[in-house]
């Protein structure tokens, strides 16, 4: 199962998923019926937006995290309208899903560099699309927050690889194979710029580092994320985001 996050700090920060989502979910083609898989559904931003979306169809939202999870059903929780028409369901993308019905389209944002087997997750996932089922998707691409990486390299030494990040020649092979058909894939450099040093410090704990920080004494955690956030050049992180599109073969 996925690490744990810390949920409540995920949410209050200014995240850059939150333009991610809007500009994945406006290349979904929706007429309103569908029912779609939000993988990696986090906190819920996008899954709100998700069953806003499709008024008459449903939405499962699948996470690795409870606590996540549970940030999600809190912030629905006012909303029996939308509630009545969401699963939820903590899973593992890395593992054949838990779905008893195929679904009208996956949608997923900033989760799939997550998935260190990205054959078997795009094998998992059209597993359980429809025929003509859609796929769309942003996440960590080559290139990704290759400053902060550095940085890690130099204060760990033998610090093991924790993100796979895709090119997009990579990942239309790998979307082919497992079945999908009118692939479109790119790289599109976002860099974020986070001037204030604590809102940075917060960012780079809950969002980036949080493989890094569990192999750490809790006492040593604070020291290593100001060691990170004072290397930096420049207040920045340096997202590439692959985007993707495609549609299961019938």
């Amino acid at each position: 199962m996925a690490r744990e996050w810390d949920a409540t700090t995920y949410d209050s920060l200014p995240l850059p998923h939150e333009r991610w989502g809007r500009r994945t979910l406006a290349r979904l083609e929706l007429s309103g019926t569908e029912t779609v898989l939000d993988a990696g559904a986090g906190t819920g931003r996008d899954t709100v937006a998700l069953l806003e979306a499709v008024p008459d169809g449903r939405v499962i939202a699948l996470d690795g995290s409870e606590k996540m999870l549970a940030a999600l059903l809190a912030r629905l929780a006012d909303r029996p309208d939308l509630r009545d028409r969401l699963t939820v369901l903590r899973a593992d993308l890395t593992t054949p899903l838990p779905l008893h019905e195929q679904v009208d389209a996956v949608f997923s944002v900033a989760t799939f560099h997550w998935i260190p087997d990205h054959d078997a997750l795009f094998k998992n996932l059209a597993a359980v699309l429809r025929p003509g089922g859609q796929l769309v998707f942003d996440c960590g691409g080559h290139g990704n927050i290759a400053t902060v990486e550095r940085v890690l390299g130099e204060l760990v030494t033998d610090r093991p690889p924790v993100w796979p990040f895709a090119t997009a020649e990579e990942t239309a092979a790998r979307l082919t194979t497992a079945g999908f058909v009118g692939v479109r894939t790119s790289l599109d450099p976002d860099p974020t710029r986070l001037d204030d040093p604590g809102t940075l410090r917060r960012f780079l704990e809950t969002i980036i580092l949080g493989t890094d920080l569990d192999r750490l004494p809790v006492d040593e955690r604070a020291g290593f994320v100001n060691a990170v956030a004072e290397r930096l050049p420049e207040p920045v992180i340096d997202y590439v985001r692959l985007t993707g599109t495609a549609r299961r073969a019938g």
